[in-house]
Formats: structure tokens, C-alpha cells, sequence
């Protein structure tokens, strides 16, 4: 395969949704869950997400523990995963979290609509920036480039958008999602896979591989993704 492993891994609540309507954060995740995406991010050599996830949230996309973060040394990899991340256009401040929180490699794909000076600032700022396209990142062609980097192992950690348009390329192979026992409703309130939706007969068929019930009502779902390339 010439491309990374890709899963995403989501916080859902039992009816869908990944935040509600005001689309400010809202904490979804339980404890517990918490720790099981923090290892899932220290076994993983990249994580990705889109533009509007790291615009409108800025996360820092770090490994939390330091007991991770030490098991990755002695394993000779650096204490983070590479940051990946995915934007038409690009317009980071230099002191963002993405860009600072660390230590970690960091790479970005955007398109010529991200400026000139963005680019030099963001290459001012240690970051590595590939412009593919003149209005969409080819999906594809960024997995290729960081398979060639050495990455085998990717965790999608959205957004919605993102979500979407990779599982609908068929560049998923596998999906976790945590539902919490919680409903919050909205037409508006997003969805973990949003873009412009696909036909009933276009459905991605999902082969259910594990199913954990937790305590408090919590569900962890583990999915093979029927289709991938």
C-alpha cells in the first residue's frame, strides 16, 4: 500500500453529534476515553485534521502523558507524533498552539490560495509547507508523501470535513468512535462526517469489530472500513 494506515478516532454523542450547535468544544469525552486517545495517539506516527479543526480550535495534537511520552524516546521517536494538517488556506498566528506546542515535526498541506507571506511564515516558524493545487489539497498525493516520510500509521482526528472526504476516497481503513451517553441535538450541530453527504446506494459499509460498553453509558465501537483502497 502506498500510503499510511489511516483510522479516525471521534467523540460522538448516541445521536451523531461531535459538538452542538454553538460549536465551541463542547466535552463529549469521559475520563477514561481520554487516556485510551492519548495512547492511541503516542502508537500512532501522525496525526492529521483539517482546516476548520485547527482554525477554530488550535489544538496542541500533543501526547498528554509523560509516561507516553517516554516510552516513545526509549523507542528512538520523538515525544510527539507529526502534526499533520490539511487547508485550503492557511493562516496560522506564529504563537498558536499547533505551531508551538511540543516538540514535534510538523507538516502542512494547503493549496496557492494560502499567501505568499503566510508561507514564509509558516516556514519561518519550523513548519514544513507542501501547497498542492490551486484550490483543494490532493488527499492522495499527501498520503503518498507521508508514507515517503516514514509515516505508517495515521490517526484522523477530524474535522468533520476531513472525515468525509476521506472516507468518501476511500482512504479509511478502520473507525473508532466513543459514544457518550448524551443527546444535544441542532440541525446545525455538526456531525462527525459532514461535506455534501453521499446517495443511499454510495453508502461506506462498515464491518463492526469490537464493541466495549463502558461504565456511566458509554459506548467504544471499533469499525473496519468495507472498500478502502
Amino acid at each position: 500500500m502506498d500510503r499510511p494506515f489511516v483510522f479516525i478516532n471521534v467523540a460522538a454523542t448516541a445521536d451523531g453529534k461531535i459538538d452542538t450547535f454553538a460549536r465551541r468544544g463542547a466535552t463529549i469525552s469521559s475520563d477514561r476515553d481520554k487516556e485510551r486517545v492519548d495512547r492511541l495517539r503516542a502508537d500512532s506516527d501522525a496525526i492529521m485534521i483539517g482546516g476548520r479543526t485547527l482554525h477554530g480550535d488550535d489544538p496542541k495534537l500533543t501526547v498528554k502523558s509523560e509516561a507516553l511520552r517516554l516510552e516513545r524516546r526509549r523507542g528512538g521517536l520523538s515525544e510527539n507524533p507529526i502534526k499533520v494538517a490539511v487547508a485550503t488556506r492557511l493562516n496560522l498566528h506564529p504563537g498558536c498552539n499547533f505551531l508551538t506546542a511540543g516538540p514535534a515535526r510538523i507538516m502542512l498541506f494547503t493549496t496557492l490560495q494560502t499567501s505568499p507571506a503566510d508561507l514564509a511564515n509558516l516556514t519561518a516558524a519550523g513548519a514544513e509547507v507542501h501547497v498542492q493545487g490551486d484550490s483543494r489539497v490532493d488527499l492522495l498525493a499527501a498520503l503518498r508523501l507521508l508514507k515517503e516520510q516514514g509515516v505508517e500509521r495515521l490517526m484522523l482526528e477530524g474535522g468533520a470535513t476531513l472525515n468525509f472526504e476521506m472516507l468518501s476516497l476511500g482512504l479509511v481503513d478502520e473507525l473508532m468512535v466513543f459514544v457518550a451517553p448524551l443527546i444535544f441535538g441542532g440541525e446545525q450541530a455538526p456531525t462527525f462526517a459532514g461535506g455534501v453527504g453521499l446517495p443511499a446506494e454510495a453508502g461506506i459499509g462498515l464491518k463492526l469489530l469490537t464493541c466495549e460498553q463502558w461504565e456511566g453509558g458509554g459506548i467504544l465501537l471499533h469499525y473496519k472500513v468495507q472498500g478502502g483502497n
